[in-house]
């Protein structure tokens, strides 16, 4: 990368102060470019925002938030910067810079793609690297509308579902950074992606686990029982969630205890093996 190349992080906080100094310590530990850390603090205490170098107000959803920073970002930096977008519970777990450069050789663009999430093809905000001018000239957004195909559960749009539109309509190639470690926790929280970064996403449902939702028992088709029926079913749909959510904020507690101790013993935790071999994409 040139010396004069410089990296803005882009993160949206909201609700919690939690992972803000981890994400600090963390890029301070693995980042050694000159970088400058964007980012806004929604219900938290105002005073947190000192902790980025451009703290920017901002309300409302994710991915508006994210294509807000994306333009205050492009007022001050130079085409050739490069621009990361990082999840609040994200951050690197080894120099990213390496992945970064060689994926930005091969495409305009490199992401997370969560694949274990029911196959999604999109690029996730959770991470990714471009530059602002690649940002600028795609017209990126990370909002949902564009719907693609969930094989399990048809026709469906997520955060990113624009962006992977307008890859798709300029041609444009991107790296996908696919998940690395095994977990014996969860089949999409506690994510380590390209062997370089960590998503922690928890207490959240995913496309993959409604695969394993409790079917219908049927009973609604017998008249006398249609409204009780329905009841049924609903009571054993939130019994379901209520489950693994509980499941869920338990494993988070114990992983987020771990990471906030510092050090690296979390890793082993959830199934990351320093050294191993990580492919781009």
């Amino acid at each position: 990368m040139a010396a004069q190349r410089m990296l803005h992080i882009a993160s949206a906080h909201s609700g919690s102060p939690r992972w803000l100094s981890i994400q600090r310590r963390q890029i301070a530990e693995h980042i050694k470019v000159p970088h400058l850390r964007w980012g806004s603090v929604a219900l938290i205490d105002a005073a947190h925002a000192a902790q980025f170098d451009r703290a920017i107000e901002q309300k409302g959803p994710e991915a508006g938030k994210l294509n807000h920073l994306a333009v205050e970002i492009s007022q001050e930096a130079a085409e050739e910067d490069l621009l990361m977008f990082l999840a609040p519970d994200a951050f690197p777990i080894a120099d990213p810079m390496p992945v970064i450069e060689r994926a930005l050789t091969e495409a305009p663009l490199v992401a997370v793609r969560r694949s274990e999430n029911d196959d999604e093809p999109q690029p996730h905000p959770c991470f990714c690297v471009t530059t602002v001018g690649a940002w600028r000239r795609l017209a990126g957004d990370w909002s949902d509308g564009y719907p693609f195909s969930a094989p399990g559960l048809g026709r469906v749009t997520d955060l990113g579902a624009n962006l992977l539109r307008r890859l798709e309509l300029t041609s444009t190639p991107w790296v996908a950074l696919q998940r690395t470690n095994g977990t014996p926790f969860d089949p999409l929280h506690f994510a380590v992606y390209g062997g370089i970064v960590y998503f922690h996403d928890a207490a959240e449902i995913g496309r993959v686990h409604r695969l394993s939702e409790p079917r219908p028992l049927g009973l609604e088709r017998l008249a006398p029982l249609g409204g009780a029926a329905r009841r049924l079913e609903q009571r054993r749909r939130y019994a379901w969630e209520r489950s693994l959510l509980r499941r869920s904020t338990r494993d988070s507690e114990e992983i987020f205890r771990g990471i906030a101790a510092g050090g690296s013993g979390w890793l082993e935790l959830i199934g990351h093996h320093a050294g191993a071999s990580h492919p781009a994409g």
